[in-house]
């Protein structure tokens, strides 16, 4: 045994906890796998949620523990992405820090109805931008980000003045989801919109600064300006600020953009991912012609070379 992940009691005072033998091997076998600061934190957090559902080591665990705790999730009606975000941690503690690889077969992930996300047309869109709340271009411009490239919110909220690269019509997005570099576009109108917000406001350091300056706009600032907007312009759909993302994407699809140019803007690691906004692409579904068409053409064919 390595050591000990110490168990969280809810009614116990909060301590400074010490870094344990075992979750420091767990921290330096995640740091070796280049896992983000973000997913560290939660695989950390999610090995003690088991640790307390034990109360024990969790590198004791057996087989039936997994199986009991599996149940537990399901019976308190633990959501299903949480239920699988705690089993992909899981799957990584024994596997990697554990070396127990045979657990994982008695790990168990809950499938969920996939959603199609809700899409705003581009009027609605215009709508939108057009009502976000002042003082300033600051939130209009930042919103206009999230639409007119395609970005996460975290995304938006931590560019810098110099990532706007203007002669290349680029904007650089640093450390993305999965912590991914990669360029977004740049449209003319979106670069028109944040040099008017510029000349402003002139931020330094942050594009978006926070309160204080050298903090960057949090995502849940960047949120309630969106949500405001949406009321303001009469939206009722239910829209979030990540649905400008999806109506991003979805735009381009309807534009006859091709799919894996979206993937790469959108920086999805998987086609998949990307390929769901097919569904939502009512313009392009009403302008594809159906294969039944052919039924018709071919009975033609045969009408006219039975008249020849």
């Amino acid at each position: 045994m390595i050591g000990v992940f110490p168990t969280v009691r809810q009614e116990a005072p909060m301590k400074e906890e010490k870094t344990t033998p075992l979750r420091q091997r767990m921290i330096e076998d995640m740091h070796i796998r280049g896992l983000g600061e973000k997913t560290q934190k939660a695989h950390i957090r999610n090995v003690k949620h088991f640790a307390a559902f034990l109360r024990r080591s969790p590198d004791t665990a057996t087989p039936e523990d997994l199986r009991a705790y599996q149940l537990q999730m399901t019976n308190d009606g633990v959501s299903a992405s949480t239920f699988n975000v705690r089993i992909i941690s899981l799957r990584f503690f024994f596997g990697v820090t554990c070396g127990r690889e045979e657990m994982k077969r008695f790990m168990q992930f809950h499938r969920k109805p996939r959603k199609l996300p809700v899409v705003l047309s581009v009027e609605e869109v215009a709508d939108l931008l057009a009502a976000v709340p002042g003082p300033g271009l600051k939130y209009r411009a930042a919103l206009g980000i999230s639409y007119g490239a395609g970005l996460r919110a975290s995304e938006v909220c931590n560019l810098k003045v110099t990532d706007i690269d203007s002669d290349r019509m680029l904007i650089h997005v640093d450390d993305g989801k999965g912590g991914r570099d990669r360029k977004a576009m740049l449209s003319p109108n979106l670069l028109a919109l944040l040099r008017d917000y510029w000349r402003e406001c002139r931020p330094e350091g942050w594009l978006f600064p926070g309160k204080p300056k050298i903090r960057p706009l949090s995502p849940r600032q960047l949120n309630r300006a969106f949500t405001s907007a949406k009321h303001m312009a009469g939206i009722k759909k239910a829209a979030t600020l990540h649905t400008l993302r999806h109506s991003f994407a979805t735009h381009l699809l309807e534009a006859n953009t091709d799919v894996r140019v979206i993937q790469v803007l959108l920086g999805h690691a998987k086609l998949t991912t990307t390929a769901r906004y097919a569904h939502v692409a009512t313009k392009t579904i009403r302008s594809t012609v159906s294969p039944y068409e052919q039924i018709k053409l071919l009975q033609d064919k045969t009408l006219r070379q039975g008249l020849e």
